[in-house]
């Protein structure tokens, strides 16, 4: 199941060659994370934030345009011990084209020992609700 959110691209977004900004991407993905983590429970009071980014990546598969309507997916694709990798798509609300997709891993941390922990097992069970599934080689 993927968490999704509608994103507007403002002309703010663009660049001087009429598409949306590499950095724009960033932004919409940092967006989705943050409303599909809340949704999971992990709550949105930065006092308490547990997560932080090792690493993300977006590929820019298609352009975008100023006032394209836009969907962003997230699903989760792996869970580890204390860490777990989201996947992104940005599609065209309106066609369903694949505009960008990217990932992000992301850690559950410790502010005040400096260090990764454990994901709670209430996390770990809403994580896996967004999990993607691999399909069966048996599968048609």
């Amino acid at each position: 199941m993927a968490h999704e959110i509608p994103v507007k691209v403002r002309f703010s977004e663009t660049d001087a060659l009429g598409h949306i900004s590499n950095i724009s991407y960033f932004i919409y993905l940092e967006e989705a994370r943050v409303e599909f983590f809340a949704e999971l429970g992990f709550g949105r009071d930065i006092n308490n934030w547990k997560i932080i980014l090792a690493s993300a990546s977006c590929d820019f598969v298609n352009q975008g345009y100023y006032n394209q309507k836009l969907t962003v997916q997230t699903r989760v694709s792996k869970i580890g011990n204390s860490s777990f990798q989201v996947v992104h798509e940005i599609k065209d609300t309106e066609s369903g084209e694949l505009i960008a997709k990217g990932q992000a891993s992301a850690v559950h941390f410790n502010f005040q020992t400096q260090k990764s922990e454990a994901l709670p097992e209430f996390h770990r069970k809403q994580l896996e609700r967004h999990l993607i599934k691999e399909a069966s080689p048996h599968e048609n």
